[in-house]
Order: C-alpha cells, then sequence, then structure tokens
C-alpha cells in the first residue's frame, strides 16, 4: 500500500513508521519539517527491513501557501495514495489571554489548516486508489462533552475543527471510495506532551499508540466512515 504520514520526525509518527516498516510491500512516504530526524528515521527502517521503502519528504505543513511544491514532491514519488494519515500537530499550554496572534495562526496552521491544505493536494492520488483511507488525528480535548483544561483552548478548538472536518468530508465524500474517519486520541507520552506538560506521565506510550493507529488506517475504513473515536484510557 502506498501510505502518507505527517508528522513522522518523532512521537507517534516515528512509531507508526517503524512499525509499518516491519510488513513488506508499503511504500511509506513521511513528511516532516526536521530533515535531520526524517533521515535518521529512514537509516534506521532500512537497516532494520532492508526491503522497507521508505520515502522522506522534508516540508513544513504550517507554510500552506507551498503546497503546490508538495504535490510536486509527492507526485514525483507515486502515482497514487492508499493511506493517509495526517498525524502532525503543534501543542501550546498557556493561559488563553496571554496566547500571540502569531501562536495562535501557528496552531491553527498545523493543526487544521495543513491537513485542509493536503487533503485537497492528494484528492486526485487517493482517488486512484481501490479503496482510500483518511485518518485524521484529533485529541480528546477536541472531542463534544470531553473534560477541557485550561491552557490548552486554541489547541482543543483546532482538532475539534479537525475532527468536524472529517464527518463533513465523508458526506461529500459517500458516493466516492475514499473514507474519511478521526481518532481523538487521549494522553500519550510523546515529546510534544512531556514539553507542554512536564512531569505528567501518560498511560500510553507512542510505540502502542503508533501500532494501533497504524493497524486502524489499514483496515478501519471497512468498518467506519465519518466517525469521531475516542481512543483514550483516562480523561484526558
Amino acid at each position: 500500500m502506498n501510505i502518507l504520514i505527517t508528522g513522522t520526525s518523532r512521537g507517534i509518527g516515528f512509531e507508526m513508521v517503524k512499525y509499518l516498516t516491519k510488513e513488506p510491500g508499503h511504500k511509506i512516504i513521511m513528511v516532516s519539517r526536521n530533515s535531520e530526524k526524517l533521515n535518521e528515521l529512514a537509516n534506521y527502517c532500512k537497516t532494520e527491513q532492508p526491503y522497507a521503502q521508505i520515502i522522506p519528504l522534508v516540508f513544513d505543513l504550517s507554510k500552506t501557501q507551498s503546497f503546490q511544491e508538495l504535490n510536486a514532491l509527492i507526485t514525483d514519488e507515486t502515482d497514487s495514495i492508499d493511506v493517509l494519515i495526517n498525524n502532525a500537530g503543534y501543542l501550546i499550554n498557556k493561559p488563553f489571554s496571554e496566547l500571540s496572534s502569531s501562536e495562535v495562526a501557528q496552531i491553527y496552521r498545523v493543526n487544521i489548516l495543513g491537513p485542509i491544505e493536503l487533503i485537497k493536494t492528494c484528492l486526485p492520488l487517493l482517488e486512484k486508489s481501490e479503496k482510500a483511507h483518511v485518518v485524521n488525528i484529533s485529541s480528546m480535548g477536541g472531542f463534544q462533552g470531553s473534560v477541557k483544561f485550561p491552557g490548552l483552548a486554541t489547541y482543543a478548538s483546532s482538532k475539534a475543527a479537525l475532527a468536524s472536518l472529517t464527518e463533513c468530508l465523508a458526506e461529500e465524500y459517500k458516493e466516492s471510495r475514499i473514507k474519511f474517519n478521526c481518532l481523538a486520541l487521549g494522553a500519550v507520552a510523546t515529546e510534544m506532551l512531556a514539553e507542554a506538560f512536564p512531569g505528567y506521565e501518560a498511560p500510553t506510550t507512542a510505540q502502542e499508540m503508533g501500532k494501533f493507529i497504524a493497524d486502524f488506517a489499514l483496515s478501519g475504513h471497512h468498518f467506519f466512515n465519518g466517525k469521531i473515536l475516542p481512543v483514550s484510557q483516562s480523561t484526558p
């Protein structure tokens, strides 16, 4: 399968790539702005699994005006996409009144505007797949009715927008072969979480969540479309 994953330089995305390369036959396009970490991951996968088809693409998803450039990079590597996982995220834990306009804009560019532009960019390639699956990674903070926490207003609302986008696209493309689903994750032990909440111990490791998301991305479209599914052992 041809699989494109964003946010692969660390955390859950990093672990997803490692897990998926264990199974031969996948071509994995991994997108991140961190070229050093991307190359490190690519080299690791090639060492562990010499047959792995790993394609690192260096791109900053917050630069929405440059997606034509990303489109060219992707189409140079594949003529179809079976799975798109919008995993990249940006989190700032800060009181709402203290957030700068640039911080708010960056959160929304990465968490919702980036996925919108990437899905639009990939649509022609997704439509060439026999049964494509777009998986958007949201958060329990953006899940309606969940417990909310101070300092996460902009992050949580951007993730809520991503969840709603999933429902809208599933409806708009229900006559196509593309399925759209959203996983609202609880706390996972990642570098991003540790930076925002120093000392907090999450109940789920990045490796565990990476495996779960990868498996869901490969098979979840057989059972779900337009669903927002909470994936959490706790609240958050």
